[in-house]
């Protein structure tokens, strides 16, 4: 191919839905990183972008913790939660903006996101048999949608570890302390940062010594410090990057 053209390929794919550009390309973009550090939000922004679909993880595992909440199911029975959570067939209404994550059909994205699920979502990640439930759905997912922005702690290490482009995402604790509580102020919920930021320091911990799914920067993942970065510098920073690499692909 002349480079003429090459750069013509890399021109046209600087703006525009990546399906559309390149139908026959799949694109895994996998984001990785600790609680506080904007990957869902980001995530979000940057699949709309890029004209893909997003899968939530987080969401997943809230809605699990949800359940064992919800039906008062013993903390320490893994396998009456695993059953109660194979039942309530988790899945994602891909029609809606942002995608809804249902549980016997029903929607659950303004559940997930109270304090009580907060609590305890860690805990219910950190079940091996209900991880491994999640990674086979979590790949299926991206067998039927392969134009797909994943977020989580394990999307690049253990989900997707072929993802086409990875991203580790990183904070000072304090700053996702703030932006954490700042998001539940917007929720109506007062909390004190201080208090969050403990917390989510002891969430780092059990996240990444966990035996399954450990949170870890994923091999070849481009790790961004977003502590003093917009969150448009962000999801530009990560976009430029996957339209080069997009274009590359193509042009090769």
């Amino acid at each position: 191919m002349s480079d003429a053209r090459a750069g013509a390929l890399l021109a046209d794919r600087s703006s525009g839905p990546i399906e559309v550009l390149a139908p026959q390309m799949a694109l895994i973009v996998t984001i990785d990183g600790p609680a506080g550090t904007g990957k869902s939000s980001v995530a979000h922004a940057l699949a709309k972008r890029l004209g893909l679909r997003v899968l939530d993880t987080g969401a997943m595992y809230r809605a699990a913790a949800a359940i064992v909440i919800d039906h008062d199911l013993p903390r320490d029975d893994v396998e009456q939660i695993l059953a109660r959570v194979r039942d309530a067939d988790l899945h994602f209404d891909w029609k809606a903006d942002p995608p809804v994550i249902l549980a016997w059909l029903k929607p659950m994205n303004e559940r997930i996101r109270e304090a009580d699920v907060n609590e305890l979502v860690s805990l219910v990640a950190a079940m091996s048999p209900l991880r491994e439930h999640m990674v086979r759905k979590q790949r299926l997912i991206g067998k039927q949608y392969p134009h797909l922005v994943s977020e989580g702690r394990d999307q690049g290490s253990v989900v997707f570890p072929d993802a086409d482009v990875k991203f580790f995402l990183t904070a000072d604790p304090r700053e996702r302390a703030r932006r954490r509580v700042d998001q539940l102020r917007e929720q109506g919920v007062i909390v004190d940062p201080e208090e969050m930021e403990t917390k989510l320091i002891a969430r780092d911990q059990l996240d990444s010594t966990r035996a399954d799914g450990p949170l870890v920067k994923p091999e070849g993942a481009i790790e961004l410090d977003t502590t003093n970065m917009t969150f448009d510098e962000v999801v530009d920073r990560l976009e430029a990057h996957v339209r080069a690499v997009v274009g590359d692909r193509t042009a090769s």
